[in-house]
């Protein structure tokens, strides 16, 4: 399978990059990066620590969805509705794992369902997805009075708040509960709140170093508190995920999937 990479100079972009390389089943055929890139022109194997392997790396992304099957986008929300147009117009796959969507292009996404197969995912890496439904599990099971908190640490330099993922386990414990997210979630605590009100679904954020990742869902009761956590010590576990949800599109009808379908969870 001819699976491309956007983005392919940042830590996610090299990721990828490696795993395409050492994957049985699918081949590297095209990346690209930003247009002020200096290693626009390079060799992708050479950015990526690998030997060459004789894929330039492009200033632009429609080049890239003209020689796929399935292109991997983890880059900007910015861009993301212009890379999902070209995915469309050339029936091209299409595996999303950018975060920080706004409600407008998350339409766009649903509605290019319609037309070519798109994996969407906040996080994709199988323990996530498979942490997330346990939080819904437990999250239907204890009762209403045990209160639920969300924590998580990613690297100085992340850019969203909450991470996609934690929001994506808000959303696990609120269907769960059987509530509405928007009505249950608190993104943010300052200066007197007053008390915790009943079925809030609360998030702490905490930004340092190089995290890769950690995530926490608590579940606090009267004299007990259930955790349940993933770590994620390097960057691999997204690019495996990713990889694998690329190769599962092929042959796939247009629709709007995630990981719990690439997964089957």
């Amino acid at each position: 399978m001819r699976i491309g990479v956007l983005g392919c100079a940042g830590r996610m972009g090299r990721s990828l990059v490696r795993q395409i390389a050492s994957t049985p089943g699918c081949v590297l055929a095209a990346v690209c990066d930003r247009p002020d890139f200096p290693g626009i022109g390079g060799d992708a194997g050479v950015l990526a620590d690998l030997e060459p392997l004789g894929v330039t790396v492009a200033e632009g992304p429609a080049a890239v969805f003209a020689a796929c099957e399935a292109v991997i986008d983890f880059t900007s929300p910015l861009v993301t509705a212009g890379h999902v147009a070209l995915a469309v117009a050339h029936r091209c796959a299409l595996v999303l794992g950018t975060t920080g969507l706004s409600g407008d292009v998350e339409a766009v996404l649903a509605e290019a369902g319609s037309r070519i197969a798109i994996v969407a995912a906040p996080n994709m890496s199988l323990g996530v997805n498979l942490l997330a439904g346990l939080v819904k599990r437990v999250a239907q099971t204890l009762e209403s009075s045990f209160d639920i908190e969300v924590l998580e640490m990613h690297h100085r330099a992340k850019v969203d708040a909450p991470s996609g993922t934690a929001l994506a386990l808000g959303r696990a414990a609120a269907a769960g509960r059987g509530v509405a997210f928007e009505d249950a979630a608190v993104r943010v605590r300052d200066g007197h709140t007053g008390a915790r009100r009943p079925g809030e679904i609360g998030f702490a954020v905490l930004r340092g170093g190089d995290v890769v990742g950690d995530h926490v869902v608590m579940f606090a009761g009267d004299g007990e508190r259930i955790e349940l956590a993933h770590r994620a010590s390097n960057r691999d576990i997204y690019a495996r995920g990713a990889v694998t949800a690329a190769l599962w599109t092929r042959g796939r009808p247009p629709g709007l999937y995630g990981m719990a379908d690439v997964l089957g969870l």
